[in-house]
């Protein structure tokens, strides 16, 4: 059978259950419309999910991906057959990006097409080290996507606001390509609607940029935002 999906939280935009209320605050299963009952039930094995506020995207465990994109608050979400050779998706506010077998990673969003937000583009091509093109790990921020190449150096792409590329924001608002970032990385973290980022050497030092806002990046409520990844072993968390 196929796996059972559980959903919670809001439904008031992206309207995934019907005949619910906005807001779903026990988990109730979800099933994908017209589906078709013959389809190979090892075909609609779910491996991922990942959502940000106006798109949801579902990879399955055969590499193909379907995404629930909500272009109008007043319309239902349409629904988009991905078919690529898929491992990995991330779905930020503003962006989603989906990583292939081969190390490719095509990305969408305001910050990463803006002349076309809903047609998919090969970020990872435009790297400019031709060695450096081959990603193992996507993260999304906020209006902004971190690739993780298998060099182990992490790049930034999409909006550098407070920083969150690793960049002086007041020189660089935001950059169409992938950006170096750091070297010698082993593990980004970041969430679908944050302003900074983490990122993990292969020493174990925690580094992290962007916005320090209630202390997120460990630095203590004086320091708004670091613009530069800056190393942090032992957090300071500050009181709201």
């Amino acid at each position: 059978m196929m796996n059972e999906i559980l959903f919670f939280g809001l439904n008031k935009y992206l309207n995934f259950i019907k005949n619910k209320p906005n807001k779903i605050t026990k988990p109730i299963q979800f099933k994908f419309e017209n589906e078709n009952e013959n389809e190979n039930e090892n075909e609609k094995q779910i491996k991922q999910i990942s959502s940000g506020f106006f798109s949801t995207i579902f990879l399955f465990k055969n590499g193909k991906a379907i995404e629930y994109l909500l272009q109008n608050s007043n319309q239902n979400p349409s629904k988009i057959q991905i078919e690529e050779n898929i491992q990995k998706v991330t779905v930020g506010f503003q962006n989603k990006a989906i990583l292939t077998i081969e190390g490719n990673v095509f990305a969408k969003g305001e910050y990463i097409n803006p002349e076309n937000t809903y047609e998919f583009i090969n970020i990872s091509s435009l790297i400019e080290d031709k060695n450096d093109r081959i990603i193992q790990g996507i993260v999304s921020g906020a209006c902004s996507i971190y690739l993780l190449t298998s060099n182990q150096n992490a790049y930034g792409i999409g909006s550098n606001e407070q920083g969150k590329l690793g960049f002086d924001s007041r020189t660089l608002k935001k950059t169409e390509k992938p950006i170096l970032m750091m070297k010698n990385v082993s593990k980004i973290f970041s969430g679908n609607s944050s302003f900074h980022v983490f990122l993990l050497n292969s020493n174990q030092e925690l580094f992290g940029c962007g916005n320090n806002g209630y202390g997120r990046l460990g630095l203590g409520k004086s320091k708004r935002r670091n613009q530069n990844p800056k190393i942090n072993q032992n957090p300071k968390y500050s009181k709201r």
